[in-house]
């Protein structure tokens, strides 16, 4: 899979579009390992994103620091974000955990918002991509492989998380926290560290989308990007590997491209409607959602993974 993502500029993908797609694959696989495996649905998880998005940004751009150690700093201001907002909210379970997490990530939007060094409304712009390890970023093509790169080694951790003890502690969490309690296990302190992995994680994600992209903006931070990324989550498949990266493909792609979809519909069709089709993303990813949840419960890759256990059962 990642020899074709590799493969692709050689394909006449445009990379940074490809980039942007990562990014929030990776945002979607941070999320998944919070709610997908241990089963805690965060309403706020934008602020890890946002945070991270600009600490990097204005390491980069005001402090100077080379590439390596923004990224570093966007994804170390997200943990501790993610420490604060985890030790307040895992007191608490199901939809008041999901509020709580919701209410903390507002108060910090509103602080973005209102804060000098973001740049308010207009957001912290022309962030500059310098070098990473002697490689000059300015290069797409080289932003590109380092991109991946990243995007790789946070993957590789999520696996070897998810199939560790520890990981498995998780998982017994999210079927059954009174018998994991039973077994002696301190759950709140799983919980929390899982919280905060995930928070650092999905800063990894802001702080590279804005070497890609270049700018951060309040978007990163607003409440509409958590409920993006729970939907990638849920289209591609909660509580597999693959999914949120699939699930971010297609909510991505459809932004995007849904403009070009319904130009060529309406050359196809003859239909005016299909023309504007480019203003209505979210009617469209609406539906997507209504169609996943009534025919494919378990996401995309879910139910893939369902059916060929079946055949071969």
């Amino acid at each position: 899979m990642f020899g074709v993502i590799a493969a692709l500029p050689f394909f006449g993908a445009y990379p940074i579009f490809v980039m942007k797609v990562l990014c929030y694959a990776l945002f979607a696989c941070a999320f998944n390992l919070l709610i997908g495996f241990t089963g805690l649905l965060s309403f706020g998880h934008a602020a890890f994103l946002g945070t991270a998005a600009y600490a990097a940004g204005h390491a980069l751009k005001v402090w100077g620091l080379p590439a390596p150690l923004g990224l570093a700093f966007g994804a170390g201001a997200a943990a501790l974000v993610g420490l604060a907002f985890g030790w307040l909210a895992i007191r608490r379970s199901g939809i008041y955990f999901s509020m709580i997490t919701l209410a903390l990530s507002q108060m910090l939007f509103f602080f973005f918002l209102q804060a000098p060094f973001t740049g308010g409304e207009d957001g912290l712009q022309s962030v500059p991509r310098g070098r990473f390890l002697g490689l000059d970023l300015a290069n797409d093509l080289t932003l590109y492989y380092v991109v991946l790169g990243i995007f790789i080694a946070a993957f590789w951790l999520i696996y070897r998380t998810v199939h560790s003890p520890f990981g498995q502690v998780l998982t017994s969490i999210r079927e059954n926290e009174p018998r994991a309690i039973s077994l002696g296990y301190d759950t709140d302190r799983f919980k929390l560290v899982a919280f905060v992995l995930s928070a650092a994680l999905a800063g990894l994600a802001g702080a590279t989308k804005t070497l890609v992209l270049g700018f951060a903006t309040l978007t990163d931070a607003v409440w509409t990007t958590s409920g993006a990324v729970i939907l990638m989550t849920l289209v591609g498949g909660m509580g597999t590997m693959v999914g949120p990266m699939v699930g971010a493909l297609v909510i991505i792609a459809l932004e995007n491209k849904i403009g070009d979809l319904g130009k060529a519909l309406a050359e196809i069709t003859g239909i005016a409607w299909f023309n504007g089709l480019g203003e209505s993303v979210t009617l469209v990813t609406g539906l997507i959602f209504i169609v996943c949840v009534l025919a494919f419960r378990r996401g995309l890759v879910g139910e893939l993974a369902h059916f060929i256990k079946r055949k071969r059962g």
